[in-house]
């Protein structure tokens, strides 16, 4: 793999917006990723702790099966030639739903990683979302928020971060599959998504058989089953936002070569 994903960076600026990135809703290469762990609170759980305590209560007495947990939530953020690195903290799940329904997201970037499932015959494997979720019937890659135990010596390790959340949703190991060259990224409204193409020697309706017996006797059920996406049709399914960006590209990449 030519994408280093721990790399060390130095002399970085960081940036709490933007500029100078790709637009938004664009699919990009990048040469790396470095996203430290700081001590200490995140500054957007200290100052918002009342607002994050009373919307835990509306989204809690909405669905009961929610849990606080705890997970990554970058502070700063910076593109440059070694790609992206960033400085965060591990804060509670309460606090990242409070900023993800702010109009305007500020304070905080999310990122997260998409291990992008391709099969034999042409097609990408995602998975609906059930509905005790966070995010009920959404659509979207086996994939999940970084948490602590995704960070080694400081820092996050997102080939692990993959790799757990793929066989903890579907049963598929990525050890299976062989993984894509590079590493790429999307962004949109303070989210940035990392992306790792794995393409696997089985068609989609075998790689849906495998996840479906793995959801008998998987011990979370978080998710309601799997879909086969064969194109770049937005309306096919029910798509995370997150995801549009990734159909398109790798669609059209399909298309043009």
């Amino acid at each position: 793999m030519n994408a280093n994903l721990n790399a060390n960076f130095t002399n970085i600026n960081f940036s709490d917006d933007f500029a100078g990135w790709p637009p938004e809703a664009t699919v990009f290469p990048i040469a790396g990723v470095d996203l430290r762990i700081l001590p200490g609170p995140h500054p957007l759980v200290a100052a918002e702790e009342a607002a994050i305590r009373e919307n835990w209560g509306r989204e809690t007495a909405a669905n009961p099966a929610l849990f606080d947990g705890r997970m990554v939530f970058q502070r700063l953020v910076s593109l440059g030639e070694d790609g992206i690195a960033g400085e965060g903290h591990v804060i509670p799940f309460s606090a990242f739903m409070w900023w993800r329904r702010q109009p305007q997201r500020q304070g905080g970037i999310h990122i997260f990683a998409y291990p992008v499932l391709e099969t034999s015959d042409g097609a990408l494997v995602a998975i609906r979302m059930g509905a005790h979720t966070a995010n009920p019937g959404q659509v979207y890659f086996a994939a999940g928020s970084l948490e602590p135990e995704d960070i080694v010596d400081g820092r996050c390790d997102i080939e692990a971060n993959m790799r757990r959340e793929v066989h903890e949703e579907t049963g598929l190991d990525l050890a299976e599959s062989v993984a894509g060259e590079g590493l790429f990224a999307t962004h949109n409204k303070r989210t940035v998504t990392l992306l790792r193409l794995f393409r696997f020697d089985m068609t989609a309706d075998e790689m849906i058989e495998r996840i479906e017996r793995h959801m008998l006797v998987a011990e979370d059920q978080e998710i309601a089953g799997a879909v086969a996406i064969r194109s770049a049709d937005p309306s096919a399914h029910s798509y995370n936002i997150a995801m549009l960006p990734v159909i398109d590209w790798y669609f059209g990449k399909v298309e043009r070569s």
